[in-house]
């Protein structure tokens, strides 16, 4: 097997600085590159990557120009209350408030501004 060396989703946005602002605000990732075609963040310890490209991109082919469907990003955090609390005053969509799940995780939905489905949980504690 080959050794993965890095591994970074992109999401596909009609709105760069929209939603460079959604992760940026919501998460605390940093810029660590921005452009008027793409946008690569980091977590503080650059071990996290997120990158936001145009969708009209050149490098993204016509057939993957669509809004995204059939997935969502899960993002881990210690709390989906407090993530919650700032979609709130920033206005972001919120698709679902913070719930207990049946396994143990509060989990929040929230839709990015290119309309992906965002899961937001954290552990409930004990």
């Amino acid at each position: 097997m080959k050794t993965i060396n890095r591994m970074m989703t992109n999401v596909c946005s009609d709105n760069l600085v929209a939603s460079k602002e959604f992760y940026t605000k919501l998460f605390k990732l940093n810029v660590a590159f921005d452009s008027d075609w793409f946008v690569h963040l980091t977590s503080s310890n650059g071990q996290l990557e997120l990158g936001i490209i145009a969708r009209t991109s050149e490098v993204v082919p016509v057939e993957y120009q669509n809004i995204p469907q059939g997935f969502y990003i899960t993002f881990v955090v210690d709390s989906a209350d407090d993530v919650f609390e700032t979609a709130v005053k920033e206005n972001f969509q919120v698709v679902e408030k913070p719930t207990n799940t049946t396994y143990g995780q509060r989990r929040l939905l929230l839709r990015d501004p290119a309309g992906a489905l965002i899961d937001v949980s954290s552990l409930i504690p004990d």
